[in-house]
């Protein structure tokens, strides 16, 4: 063997291609690798060919059809053994009325399949089935050939050789629909995130907005699931609704502040007006005291400035009054509106997680637990509950500190998160103790899981500034009993987690 590096060999082999003039197809790439690598060659498999050449084979008697469903297993398995005893086996059998049965296998042959019953076809045709709701219904063609095989599998009179090749057309117009399918949900999520994108870039000044994005951000993430996107739904919906009450009340505060603003200007025109006026009388005053002959003739006249004067202190004074009245209220609107807009931005951050570790808070693993039970009992599907503590974090924090404690619960549930499988929840029960729902898995399978989270925390070492310390957790798991709530099985997990403390954590124990 070569003592090449296989970057090189692969280099190599591009250049002899080149200068060998040969076809870079894959069976001369491997070939000449070989050849430089000093590895055998040996020639790949021919599955597809083999597979046309059986679907093109007739069984004209049970002997035959025996053979043909060995050679199509033989071919499954990739071995030239299997193929040449099924070969060997189908020439044997003549045609019916010849009086002979056939010969016995020269050669050892791989144990028989089972016969091609009619519930085995009624199976198949509904497995097809139910690939049409995922695959659509736009195109004809596809819709028609699926209708065609089912037909054919169900019919008594119809010769198996004619429906493999039936089933081998409509497997190869399957992947072509299913590829289609898998594409446009593709494009699909990249229009979405491409909307949240220029949702987000153009209300920058919104901060209120930021929880329906994230949300719908994280809705767009593969992989797409179920549970996954109701989850998503139901924050969402509940962001929705108090970002709408927060901000008819700052709509409210708005309309308020217009409204004093239009009374303000309309007092301002009003002393303005007045002040015309007492400006008028002032310099009608002033030309009849300068045409007055007698003392007599300036005494009405100052009687009109004295009574002209106090009228406008009065107004101004009442003006002033009702001003400063306004902007007290402008100034309790203005604080209100503040608040409001917190509270907008609160709501949308929290929604139903923990704001340290992202996982979801006490409401929001309430509202999961009570759909996962809803799904057991409704499909009898088993459930399993874990409650994960932390070891020694009461030391951890008093040694390193309160924002170090919040990083190894921050460190934890990303751990645990990276582990998880998408239909999994996990959810901060409080302190140092996590939650995590496990459905479709029986508490032998959930216990498992934990262990393996508990290998792949041990792998992840957390620093502490510079200090690496290790976390670990004790565990208990218990499954949903069939009368049992999820308080319940969340009281028998935490059982089990004492155990676990007791016998020395680190070590994740059953209900």
């Amino acid at each position: 063997m070569s003592d090449k590096k296989p970057f090189e060999i692969a280099r190599e082999t591009l250049k002899q291609i080149t200068a060998r003039k040969l076809v870079p197809t894959p069976v001369n790439y491997q070939a000449i690798y070989n050849e430089i690598a000093g590895l055998p060659f040996v020639q790949p498999f021919p599955e597809e060919p083999l597979r046309r050449i059986a679907q093109a084979m007739p069984a004209r008697n049970p002997g035959q059809e025996k053979q043909l469903g060995l050679l199509d297993y033989a071919i499954g398995q990739r071995s030239w053994q299997g193929v040449q005893n099924a070969l060997v086996a189908y020439a044997g059998f003549n045609l019916p009325g010849s009086g002979d049965t056939g010969p016995a296998p020269l050669a050892p042959v791989p144990p028989p399949t089972a016969a091609l019953t009619p519930e085995f076809f009624e199976q198949i045709a509904r497995l097809i089935e139910y690939t049409q709701p995922a695959l659509g219904g736009d195109d004809a063609r596809f819709q028609e050939q699926l209708q065609q095989v089912t037909r054919a599998l169900r019919d008594p009179a119809a010769e198996s050789y004619k429906v493999k090749a039936l089933l081998a057309d409509f497997s190869h117009r399957l992947s072509f629909a299913a590829e289609d399918q898998a594409e446009i949900r593709l494009t699909l999520l990249k229009l979405l995130q491409l909307i949240i994108e220029n949702i987000g870039e153009l209300s920058m000044d919104e901060a209120w907005l930021k929880g329906q994005t994230d949300a719908l951000r994280e809705a767009a993430q593969p992989p797409l699931t179920l549970r996954r996107l109701d989850d998503v739904e139901r924050r969402l919906k509940d962001v929705i609704f108090k970002q709408k009450d927060a901000k008819g009340r700052a709509l409210e505060a708005q309309e308020e502040l217009r409204q004093m603003l239009a009374t303000f200007i309309a007092r301002l025109s009003q002393m303005a007006e007045s002040s015309s006026v007492y400006q008028g009388k002032m310099e009608e005053s002033v030309k009849q005291i300068e045409q007055a002959k007698k003392i007599e003739d300036i005494a009405p006249v100052l009687k009109e400035v004295i009574s002209a004067t106090r009228h406008m202190s009065t107004e101004s004074a009442g003006v002033r009054d009702e001003l400063r009245a306004m902007r007290e209220k402008t100034q309790a609107t203005e604080a209100e509106l503040v608040k409001l807009h917190r509270e907008l931005d609160r709501v949308s951050s929290q929604a139903r997680h923990d704001t340290l570790t992202g996982a979801l808070n006490r409401q929001g693993l309430d509202e999961a637990l009570n759909r996962e039970i809803s799904t057991v009992r409704r499909k009898d599907t088993p459930l399993s509950v874990a409650l994960l503590d932390i070891d020694n974090f009461k030391k951890l924090n008093d040694a390193k500190g309160h924002e170090t404690g919040d990083a190894a619960l921050a460190h934890l549930a990303t751990v645990a998160r990276e582990c998880m499988r998408p239909q999994d929840t996990l959810a901060r029960y409080g302190g140092e103790e996590f939650v995590i729902l496990l459905p479709d898995t029986p508490l032998d399978k959930g216990v498992e899981a934990m262990t393996r989270l508990q290998r792949e925390l041990s792998k992840r070492i957390f620093l502490a500034g510079s200090d690496k310390v290790l976390i670990t957790f004790s565990a208990g798991v218990a499954q949903l009993a069939a009368s049992e709530t999820g308080a319940e099985a969340i009281r028998r997990a935490d059982q089990a987690m004492y155990l676990a403390k007791r016998a020395g954590k680190n070590r994740v124990i059953a209900a």
